[in-house]
C-alpha cells in the first residue's frame, strides 16, 4: 500500500502534460497487450488444432494387425527401442508419426525402424471403450524434453497366430508450434514495445498540442492576477472542450471587467450625488458656527430657515444612504433571503396612501384586484413607493395618476411631459437621472431599485410611453403569483 501510494504521490506531481503523455502509454500499451494476448491465443488455438486435425489423420494399425516375429518388444520402452534394428521399414505411412504398441501387460513393442520412444504413462495400456475410437493427450518423448501429442487407439497384435488386444500409441511433436509460438510472442513483444513508445512520444506531442489553449489561459490569470488587470480574454477555437472553457473564461473576464466597471462608477456616482447635501450641511455649520463667534445672533427666521434646510439635507442624506444599502446586495437572487406569501394588492393599498400623501392635490384614479406573491413584504412596498414617487414628482399641478392592479400586472401612468425615446434604455441604471430633471429631489436610484425587487421576485419591469399614445409616462410591473392565497 505505501508504494501504491508513493507512486499515485508521484504520478500527481507530475504537470498535466507528462500525465497524459503517461496516460496515453499506459492505455496503448494495455490495448496492445490484450490484442497482443488475444492474437497470440487463437494462433496457439488455431495450431494446436491443425495438429490434433494431422494426428487425427493418421494411419491405424486395424487394417493390417502385425505379427509378433515384425515386432521389436521389451518390458519398458527403451528396452524395445534398443531391440530396433536400423534401416527396417515404417509399415504405417509417414515418417512424421511415432508409433508404439502396448500390450495388455504392459509390454512394449515398435515396428520398423522406430528412433525414439513415447513415454507411457499409468492406463495407457488399458483399452478404449468399444464406443470410443480414440483419444488424446499431451506426452513426452523418453530421454528428450520435446513435447508430443498422443493419440491412443484400440488395435490388435498376432502372438502365434493369434490377434490380442493392444493400444497403438500414435505422436507428434509439437516443438514446431511451440517454436512458432515462441517466435510469434517474441515477436508481439517487440513491437508491443516500440507500440507504446511511439505512443508516448505521440501522446506528449498530442498533449502539448491539445493543452496550448490551456497554456494561453494560464498566462491570461497570471497576468490578471499580476497586473489586476480584468477583461483579457484569449482566442476561442472550434467548439470542444477546450473552446468551452476559453469561452467561459472569456465571458468570466468580461464580467469581471463589467463589474469593476459598475463599482468604479457607483463609487464615483455616490461620491457625487453625496458631495450636494454634505457642502451644503457644511456650509450652513460654518455660518452657525461664525455667528456664535463673533457673537452676532442671526435673525430668526434666518436661523430657523438654515436649521431647515439642515434637517431636509439631513432626510435627503438618509434616503441616499438607505438607497445605497439597498443596491448593496447581489445582482443575483439570494437564496437565503426571506421570501413569504405576500397579498400584493394590500402592499399596492398602503403605497397609495403615502402616495396620495405626497401629492396631495393630485387625483388617484386605482383599481387594484387580489393577487399574492412569493418575495421580501417590505422590498415590494419599496419598489411600489419609488413608481408612486416617480409619477407624483412629473406630474403636473392637480393631474392624474392612474394605478390598476389586473392578474398580477401593475401599471402606474403620470400625464406628465414623458422621457424622452434616447433615454428610456438608461432609466433603471444606479444613480442615473435625466438631465431636465437633476434640479428635482432625488438621488436616482429608485428605479435600480425598482428593478432588483422585481428581478428578485422573478417579474419584470419596463417604463416607456403611456399606452393610450397620450402624455406621460407608463410603468409596468409583472409579478408571477395567483388571485388566491396559496395552500
Amino acid at each position: 500500500m505505501k508504494q501504491i501510494g508513493r507512486l499515485t504521490g508521484w504520478f500527481r506531481s507530475r504537470s498535466l502534460r507528462s500525465r497524459l503523455a503517461m496516460l496515453t502509454a499506459a492505455a496503448v500499451a494495455v490495448a496492445i497487450a490484450v490484442v497482443s494476448m488475444a492474437s497470440w491465443l487463437l494462433v496457439r488455438e488455431r495450431l494446436y488444432q491443425e495438429l490434433h486435425d494431422s494426428l487425427a489423420a493418421a494411419p491405424r494399425a486395424q487394417l493390417a494387425p502385425p505379427d509378433q516375429d515384425m515386432l521389436h518388444c521389451g518390458a519398458t520402452p527403451a528396452e524395445a527401442l534398443d531391440r530396433v534394428p536400423a534401416g527396417g521399414g515404417n509399415r504405417f505411412g509417414p515418417q512424421m508419426y511415432d508409433y508404439q504398441f502396448l500390450l495388455a501387460d504392459g509390454t512394449v513393442c515398435f515396428l520398423g525402424d522406430a528412433t525414439r520412444a513415447i513415454q507411457v504413462q499409468t492406463g495407457d495400456n488399458a483399452l478404449l471403450p468399444r464406443a470410443k475410437d480414440d483419444a488424446y493427450r499431451a506426452g513426452r518423448y523418453l530421454g528428450s524434453d520435446d513435447s508430443a501429442l498422443v493419440r491412443r487407439t484400440n488395435t490388435s497384435v498376432k502372438i502365434g497366430g493369434v490377434p490380442h488386444p493392444a493400444v497403438l500409441l500414435t505422436a507428434l511433436p509439437t516443438h514446431g508450434v511451440q517454436k512458432s509460438l515462441g517466435s510469434l510472442a517474441l515477436l508481439m513483444t517487440g513491437v508491443a514495445g516500440l507500440g507504446v513508445i511511439g505512443a508516448g512520444v505521440a501522446g506528449r506531442v498530442v498533449a502539448r498540442s491539445a493543452l496550448k489553449p490551456v497554456d494561453q489561459l494560464t498566462d491570461a490569470v497570471e497576468h490578471i492576477a499580476r497586473t489586476e488587470e480584468v477583461g483579457s480574454t484569449i482566442p476561442v477555437n472550434g467548439s470542444d472542450e477546450i473552446a468551452r472553457l476559453s469561452a467561459s473564461f472569456n465571458s468570466m473576464s468580461t464580467a469581471l471587467a463589467n463589474s469593476r466597471e459598475r463599482q468604479t462608477r457607483l463609487i464615483a456616482d455616490a461620491g457625487h450625488e453625496l458631495r450636494t447635501p454634505l457642502t451644503s450641511l457644511r456650509t450652513n455649520v460654518d455660518l452657525l458656527i461664525r455667528s456664535d463667534a463673533q457673537g452676532r445672533a442671526l435673525p430668526p427666521e434666518t436661523r430657523a430657515r438654515m436649521l431647515g434646510n439642515m434637517k431636509a439635507q439631513m432626510q435627503e442624506l438618509t434616503v441616499l444612504i438607505g438607497d445605497l444599502l439597498q443596491l448593496s446586495r447581489p445582482d443575483t437572487p439570494n437564496p437565503e433571503a426571506v421570501r413569504t406569501v405576500v397579498p400584493f394588492h394590500e402592499t399596492v393599498e398602503r403605497a397609495l396612501e403615502r402616495g396620495r400623501l405626497r401629492g396631495p392635490a393630485l387625483t388617484f384614479l386605482t383599481e387594484v384586484n387580489p393577487w399574492y406573491v412569493h418575495g421580501d413584504p417590505a422590498a415590494l412596498e419599496r419598489a411600489v413607493i419609488n413608481l408612486l414617487d416617480n409619477a407624483v414628482k412629473y406630474s403636473p399641478p392637480s393631474g392624474t395618476v392612474e394605478v390598476r392592479l389586473r392578474a398580477g400586472r401593475l401599471t402606474v401612468r403620470d400625464h406628465g411631459p414623458g422621457i424622452p425615446a434616447d433615454e428610456l434604455p438608461f432609466v433603471f441604471d444606479r444613480f442615473w437621472r435625466s438631465p431636465s430633471s437633476r434640479q428635482l429631489p432625488g438621488s436616482g436610484l429608485g428605479l435600480s431599485i425598482v428593478a432588483q425587487t422585481v428581478r428578485d421576485t422573478g417579474g419584470q419591469v419596463s417604463l416607456g410611453p403611456a399606452s393610450d399614445g397620450g402624455p406621460g409616462t407608463q410603468a409596468v410591473m409583472v409579478l408571477p403569483g395567483q388571485p388566491d392565497v396559496p395552500r
